[in-house]
């Protein structure tokens, strides 16, 4: 593992963190790996109940809004893991190659 890896979360200011770090099987790695798959699962999970809320004709525009912050989050995420892994060899990427291919 060579340079810096991005981190799936931020300071409390919003800046990005990032790990330096010659062990990819460090607690840190294995605890942002975990943060990555949790955030990708909450965005599956999420995509599945928009795509639900969207077929529904009588959802009010205060679901909609609401969903679409949280859409927005979930996207956030997956482009902060997706540039993360971009960053760094990927021994098992866990299902990121499709999106480093460009595959939905």
């Amino acid at each position: 593992m060579n340079g810096l890896r991005l981190l799936p979360w931020t300071t409390p200011d919003g800046k990005p963190c990032y790990l330096s770090s010659d062990d990819a099987d460090s607690r840190l790695n294995r605890w942002a790996d975990e943060a990555e798959a949790v955030q990708l699962g909450m965005g599956a999970d999420l995509l599945a109940h928009a795509h639900a809320l969207l077929g529904d004709r009588k959802a009010a525009a205060g679901e909609l809004r609401y969903l679409a912050h949280r859409l927005t989050e979930a996207l956030r995420d997956a482009l902060r893991i997706a540039d993360s892994r971009g960053g760094r060899p990927a021994a098992d990427d866990g299902g990121a190659a499709h999106m480093d291919a460009g595959a939905p």
